[in-house]
């Protein structure tokens, strides 16, 4: 499993195998005990962990006419989703034992590792285990593993985007799994994400180009927040900076979106600050394990983690400025 390949992409966004669907706007499959009220079955998914992706993914499953279990940590943050249609287990193995996919969206591998082989051996027969946290690929290959050891398919389903997409069905999956497994598995990816990526066949093949996407993701964030942070202290007005490379070669989306937070203090977490040096931790650690030189990525880490210290690590990665004070 997750062989080291050592090839390049001139895109972030998938490589010439990569195998790219949009959702079905109709979409039906069975379980035995879940109907509509006309009596045709629903899947019945198990989303283990409801923070501040899950939760958003809860709700677009649900909205998709899903079935949908769900079980969190801190039961409170589980409860408010049993007001728009889903059941709250008290625990992580009645939650998947009657279910047809199961789906984990925690915050990093040992924490996966650890629901993980709670739940392994309470799944039914043919169950896949979809697995949507960042975990790095030694994290992957340690839940690939524990999925072997039990005889459960593994697809490697990371995702692109953040709270807001979560919460509208706009993410974008990056999979890693057999073919045999993608229509049994269709329905949740048609339902969290505005686009599917199958990146290959094996547990791995989605978390390097997740890998990849966040290493630029979060180059562009420190970037913009070491532009804005020195604009500031230069006493110019940082949104001279947002407005000098608008529309230009220069510009970028995301680049906007997350100078106006910084500026502003708007920090209501999309994609939280630890979370995003957690993934700054794999990518380096991903640099390393391939002969890459990770310095830059690790510098970027280090504001991440400064950021943190000063009490900002739940608050959104744009607070990553306050790592250059």
């Amino acid at each position: 499993m997750l062989p080291r390949r050592r090839r390049t992409s001139d895109s972030c966004h998938g490589s010439a195998r990569a195998d790219v669907t949009a959702p079905s706007t109709h979409h039906r499959t069975t379980h035995a005990s879940s109907t509509h009220d006309e009596g045709t079955r629903m899947t019945t998914v198990a989303l283990l962990g409801t923070g501040l992706m899950g939760a958003g993914m809860a709700r677009s499953m649900l909205r998709h006419g899903l079935d949908v279990v769900v079980w969190n940590r801190s039961p409170e943050k589980a409860a408010p989703l049993a007001d728009v249609g889903a059941r709250v287990a008290d625990d992580p193995e009645s939650a998947v034992r009657d279910a047809d996919i199961v789906v984990t969206m925690l915050f990093d591998a040992d924490s996966v590792a650890e629901v993980a082989e709670q739940v392994l051996p309470s799944f039914g027969d043919g169950v896949p285990w979809v697995q949507t946290s960042t975990v790095g690929l030694d994290g992957t290959r340690r839940l690939a593993a524990l999925a072997e050891e039990h005889d459960v398919t593994y697809v490697d389903a990371p995702v692109l985007g953040t709270r807001k997409p979560a919460e509208t069905g706009a993410l974008t999956v990056l999979a890693g799994g057999p073919e045999d497994i993608r229509d049994t598995v269709k329905p949740v990816f048609d339902a969290i994400g505005a686009k599917t990526v199958w990146v290959g066949t094996e547990p791995g093949d989605g978390h390097r180009l997740k890998l990849v996407a966040n290493s630029w993701v979060l180059s562009v964030t420190t970037a913009t927040a070491q532009a804005v942070g020195l604009a500031q202290h230069l006493d110019l007005d940082p949104r001279q900076f947002l407005g000098s490379i608008k529309g230009g070669p220069l510009d970028c989306g995301y680049a906007q979106l997350k100078g106006e937070a910084m500026i502003t203090g708007e920090l209501e977490a999309s994609f939280g600050l630890d979370g995003a040096q957690k993934d700054a931790g794999l990518i380096a650690d991903a640099m390393d394990g391939n002969e890459m030189n990770s310095e830059v990525m690790r510098a970027i880490g280090a504001r991440f983690a400064a950021a943190s210290e000063a009490g900002h690590g739940k608050d959104d990665m744009a607070a990553v400025i306050h790592g250059f004070e």
